[in-house]
């Protein structure tokens, strides 16, 4: 597949990427795709590059060479500002709950950039019962898991074609990951392609249906995982 039709083709493609902070220079010649409705993990090592990744794609991280494309459109990177509005919502790593705002003051934020689609209070909470039942709670007064349910409900708010998670499992207990990754399988199902950054083979094996392997900064293995046990997941990334 040439560069042009993984653009054409792809919702978001990034073609030999490099990218870093300042000078330095982390990403090294990545390349990948993710199709609309698609579920893609991106594993790795704590230190290989996951999270500049995606700081690469929003323009956080500093871009040195390669085209990100979204949507089909070239792009030297998509602004972390313009993001929302160009379809694409993060979930940080941390979660990032504002502190002082309530569950449902925090959902507001995510709808600043009002794209049309399915999602809105109502919707959110029937996805996630508990943000109406906490609506007026501060959000950083919940559990973990539920201040992850509304960074996800947030990042729905803008109603997004790709939604990227950066390591949605991290201090989270298993229950609660069974209960994300029903979710994520389920919002892809309806179009909304997730990209997930995760350690957890768990989670990643209920979700994505490819997988890529950074190390070093480079994509090192890639291949979907149909067929593949969690094991065989484990080998690709003992690397």
């Amino acid at each position: 597949m040439s560069a042009h039709e993984g653009a054409v083709t792809s919702l978001l493609s990034l073609r030999a990427v490099e990218g870093g902070y300042g000078q330095a220079r982390i990403l090294n010649g990545v390349s990948l795709d993710v199709r609309r409705g698609e579920r893609v993990a991106i594993l790795g090592r704590n230190g290989v590059g996951k999270t500049t990744l995606v700081n690469a794609c929003l323009g956080i991280a500093r871009l040195h060479g390669g085209e990100i494309a979204f949507d089909g459109r070239p792009q030297g990177a998509i602004k972390h500002f313009t993001a929302a509005r160009s379809g694409i919502a993060v979930v940080p790593q941390g979660r990032r709950i504002v502190p002082g705002l309530t569950v449902r003051e925090n959902l507001a934020l995510g709808a600043a950039v009002r794209r049309p689609g399915r999602w809105n209070f109502d919707t959110v909470c029937e996805l996630f019962p508990i943000l109406r039942q906490r609506a007026d709670t501060p959000g950083t007064a919940m559990s973990g898991g539920q201040q992850q349910m509304l960074a996800i409900g947030r990042a729905l708010m803008a109603n997004p074609e790709l939604l990227i998670l950066d390591e949605p499992s991290e201090g989270l207990a298993p229950v609660i990951v069974d209960e994300l990754a029903a979710t994520f399988v389920r919002l892809a199902s309806e179009n909304t392609a997730i990209l997930l950054i995760e350690q957890n083979f768990s989670l990643v094996y209920r979700v994505a249906q490819r997988y890529y392997v950074l190390s070093k900064g480079a994509v090192v293995e890639q291949g979907g995982v149909e067929g593949m046990s969690i094991e065989d997941l484990k080998k690709h990334v003992a690397v």
